[in-house]
């Protein structure tokens, strides 16, 4: 026997509603508004002239050949991302799984790292790869490769993507793992009555049971890599060298708040929102089909 929840007050469910609903507006619908209108203005760094230029401020976008270079550095950083933190927290994920002593603590170790602010993840990073103070940078430079990210573009980024990545492998792990502690034991035990290999039963078998799991964190994260790495890139590069690690978000945050041209700004946020619903709705389309609930 079912027992429905009934509300004897309607006006109940809308006023427990209304906190997220306020929330959301403030900070997501009203921010999102603001942008889409300032993206047809242009006005001088103090704000005194205002002027409506319809869609020039887009067209000027368009027509920058660094900006196309900042959506193709997105898109690289964003792939890599996403590809090495889901892979290693789900080879992470796969072997804290297993019977070993102290899995525990090795599971509580793994999950500390996303607790870690974006800006320290930088600081720990510098403190390795910086090419004079850095354990790895000094290492680099005596076996004698000449290492040195704030010079070098490739190496920025590489830097970047490994700090990226490092700070959000916990979150999948943790993801990953409850993914892997739900399927049924009795659906690998057959597996294995049945003579199949390891290597066998994890992608005929675990993976497949993964992949609602899998195709949640990879919406999620690359949504992270193109919005939640700002303090990363911030603190660590810097945008640079030039502007080799600057990505969409903050190329917007150098346009506006450092050049004060905030037209430009809201354009470029209005582009990157429009990109990432567009891609998420990709997403949604055509990855879901391959998911198994």
């Amino acid at each position: 026997m079912q027992r429905k929840v009934i509300f004897g007050n309607k006006l109940l469910p809308y006023l427990l509603l209304a906190p997220q609903l306020l929330i959301t507006a403030i900070f997501f619908f009203w921010p999102a508004a603001e942008a889409i209108r300032y993206s047809f203005l242009r006005q001088d760094a103090f704000g005194i002239s205002v002027v409506f230029v319809g869609l020039e401020n887009f067209e000027e976008l368009f027509a920058d050949a660094r900006y196309l270079q900042v959506v193709w550095n997105t898109i690289w950083f964003s792939l890599w991302v996403t590809v090495l933190s889901m892979g290693v927290a789900l080879l992470l994920a796969v072997l804290a799984d297993r019977q070993i002593r102290g899995r525990g603590t090795y599971r509580t170790l793994l999950i500390w790292p996303y607790a870690i602010a974006p800006a320290i993840a930088a600081v720990l990073y510098i403190f390795l790869f910086h090419p004079n103070l850095g354990l790895l940078g000094q290492l680099l430079n005596s076996w004698g490769i000449a290492w040195d990210y704030r010079l070098n573009g490739g190496q920025a980024m590489l830097v970047v993507i490994l700090a990226a990545a490092w700070k959000q492998v916990s979150y999948n792990f943790l993801f990953f793992l409850a993914g892997l502690q739900s399927i049924p034991k009795s659906v690998l035990e057959a597996a294995v009555i049945d003579g199949a290999r390891p290597a066998r039963r994890f992608w005929t078998v675990i993976f497949p049971l993964l992949s609602p799991t899998t195709f949640f964190l990879l919406v999620i994260n690359i949504t992270s890599a193109v919005f939640d790495t700002f303090g990363i890139i911030d603190a660590l590069t810097g945008g640079g060298p030039g502007n080799a690690t600057q990505t969409l978000i903050y190329r917007a945050y150098v346009d506006g708040r450092v050049n004060l041209d905030l037209g430009s700004s809201a354009a470029q946020s209005v582009v990157l929102m429009v990109a990432v619903m567009a891609l998420t709705l990709v997403q949604f389309r055509f990855i879901e089909r391959r998911v198994h609930y």
